[in-house]
């Protein structure tokens, strides 16, 4: 398959300095984006609060848990659809500065975001509401994603979220429209190797509340990574992770290969080290019980696949990850 590849513009990415500047534009824009999108409740108010019975396997039954999202559906009658389009807008969990996937540009004018993530949500909003502008964002901290639609705060996450058997208990996925697995990334002049013993006595900085973070302490527990491998450092964003690293308090971070990618291409300095080891599906988080939802954002992400997947992974993705990665194509879809 021959896809269009586009040079990134890496230009005020590179360096501390810019990351200093990125992050001080994230604090600002975390205080100013969430106000923006949420009612005086800081509440959307839709969505069954409940379990639905059947509508996700409860973790301890859990296999191939990305195979486990209900068949896809156009019908708009439900009640989940019904209060998003009285509404008027759909409220989106975003990140703000995962480059490439989520995140505002310094080079552009305005604080609009961009990125792959953004783009999927907006094509679901263009879908069920007509106007891929009928979308309010909210800037979610990783450790936050979960909390932010239990609470009702968005209607749905499109930020990297990883799916696995203990989140299918607590929150409702979409079938999966991004493959990655783990990686390591440090420095260029690291010694360290990949995921490995090269790791022992080194600081890994991982995001809180992350399947990276999860996968290193269950490895750390089990002795199949290196005791004296230091996994204490965890930051509510994974870009907090490149910023330690770049500062010289860690030594290396875990953190899904598309996203590493994206972290090395900001900072010609640091490289992936090693292959990925573990395989994980990005997928669309949603409310338990909001079965409708779930069965029409499936729908649009089988719309996608044939149109518009692979015209965004060009646009963002191809440049750092290849045409021949295991992510350049979207995965394929199976339902319970």
């Amino acid at each position: 398959m021959t896809a269009r590849r586009l040079r990134a513009s890496l230009k005020g990415w590179g360096g501390v300095g810019a990351m200093a500047v990125a992050c001080a534009l994230a604090v600002v824009f975390a205080l100013l984006l969430p106000l923006s999108g949420s009612r005086g409740d800081g509440s959307t108010g839709i969505g069954s609060r409940g379990v639905a019975e059947g509508t996700q396997a409860r973790a301890e039954e859990c296999t191939d848990p990305q195979d486990r999202s209900l068949a896809p559906s156009g019908d708009e009658s439900g009640d989940t659809i019904t209060a998003i389009k009285k509404r008027g807008y759909l409220s989106v969990g975003v990140d703000q500065n995962s480059y490439r996937w989520g995140y505002r540009n310094p080079n552009h004018g305005g604080s609009d975001l961009e990125g792959f993530d953004i783009d999927l949500a907006r094509r679901i909003a263009r879908e069920i509401l007509g106007d891929e502008k009928a979308i309010r964002f909210h800037a979610i901290p990783t450790n936050q994603r979960i909390p932010a639609i239990q609470s009702g705060q968005v209607d749905m996450v499109v930020r990297t979220m990883t799916i696995n058997c203990e989140r299918l208990d607590q929150v409702a996925f979409s079938a999966p429209y991004f493959k990655t697995g783990q990686q390591v990334l440090a420095p260029r002049t690291s010694p360290i190797k990949g995921y490995g013993k090269t790791l022992a006595h080194q600081r890994i900085c991982t995001a809180a509340g992350s399947t990276a973070y999860d996968k290193l302490d269950a490895d750390k527990k089990a002795g199949e990574l290196v005791s004296s491998a230091d996994i204490s450092t965890t930051v509510p964003n994974q870009l907090d992770c490149l910023v330690r690293l770049q500062l010289g308090e860690v030594d290396a971070v875990v953190t899904d290969g598309a996203l590493a990618a994206s972290q090395a291409a900001q900072d010609p300095t640091v490289v992936l080290k090693g292959d990925t080891f573990t395989t994980e599906y990005y997928g669309v988080a949603m409310k338990l019980g909001a079965d409708d939802l779930v069965r029409r954002v499936n729908q649009v992400l089988v719309d996608y696949r044939k149109s518009g997947w692979r015209a965004s992974y060009d646009k963002w993705l191809s440049a750092t990850l290849g045409e021949d990665s295991l992510s350049a194509d979207p995965p394929a879809a199976k339902y319970k």
